[in-house]
């Protein structure tokens, strides 16, 4: 199995949007950003996966000397070998893969986000910077793309954190703010024994609208010359904001014992709108 292949079942496996965004791209910038994705579910997968933390930790330690390895020209992890060839390519800074392994190591570090502000640094890592490795393999011309992309980033992020409430919350985990808790009224206790009520579907729709102000602003923030180059983000922005505005529809309270997912076909009919259409903010 070449690294490619490997990156691509990786990408494949994990079920997401991602072949509904990026199947359009030319060959290379598919296969950089393929090998960017199998990247980032591999080090997440070390903080999902893992439940002895002491070799959750190794791991990530293992994973940063192989980004060290990767810039030294010497990788060797078939996700690293695939993206060796588009470092220089797509001008990939070292430091954006360090702050991704940071945001993981965050999942280890905190247990609980006491204001919005703290919780933005966990965004920033391990969804923001993400963001801007994908807008330079997508190609831009003005450095307000990648302004833009961080923001959307973001966006994607507190789009997971309210979709997988519940999911986090069987993991014994919480990403919604201490501050927002108290907002509300709602105690951590019920969130982590799934118990639903009026106070905490106001708490949701207030989370789902403060993602949903993250889009407007990265839409804001997008240069119009380099809409067309960055049309796979904004494919993923539609599948991911569609999936948001759902979770408003269906009851914010609900994803404390639900999941929702969009189906494949929508993801595919909302993938061809944007890059045939453009987005609509």
């Amino acid at each position: 199995m070449t690294p490619d292949q490997y990156c691509a079942d990786k990408a494949r496996a994990s079920g997401s949007s991602f072949y509904s965004a990026f199947r359009f791209l030319p060959a290379e910038r598919r296969r950089a950003i393929t090998a960017l994705y199998a990247f980032c579910r591999e080090v997440d997968d070390v903080v999902d996966e893992i439940h002895d933390e002491g070799v959750a930790r190794a791991k990530l330690g293992w994973w940063r000397e192989e980004i060290a390895r990767l810039f030294d020209g010497v990788p060797q992890h078939p996700v690293t070998q695939a993206l060796l060839p588009h470092v220089d390519a797509f001008d990939l800074a070292r430091g954006l893969f360090d702050e991704i392994i940071d945001g993981m190591q965050m999942d280890l570090d905190v247990a609980r986000y006491n204001r919005f502000a703290d919780l933005l640094l966990y965004c920033h890592r391990v969804a923001g910077v993400v963001g801007q490795l994908s807008a330079q393999i997508f190609g831009y011309t003005d450095r307000a793309t990648l302004k833009y992309a961080h923001e959307l980033g973001i966006a994607f992020q507190l789009t997971n954190i309210a979709r997988d409430v519940g999911e986090d919350a069987r993991r014994g985990r919480l990403y919604l703010p201490v501050e927002d808790l108290q907002r509300f009224n709602v105690p951590a206790a019920d969130i982590m024994a799934y118990r639903e009520s009026a106070a905490f579907t106001e708490l949701m729709a207030f989370q789902i609208a403060r993602a949903d102000d993250y889009y407007q602003r990265a839409w804001a923030l997008l240069p119009k010359a380099d809409r067309k180059a960055q049309r796979p983000g904004l494919i993923m922005a539609a599948i991911y904001r569609a999936t948001l505005h759902e979770l408003s529809l269906d009851g914010p309270g609900k994803v404390l014992n639900q999941r929702l997912s969009l189906p494949p076909g929508r993801k595919l009919w909302l993938a061809w709108r944007t890059w045939a259409f453009g987005y609509r903010a």
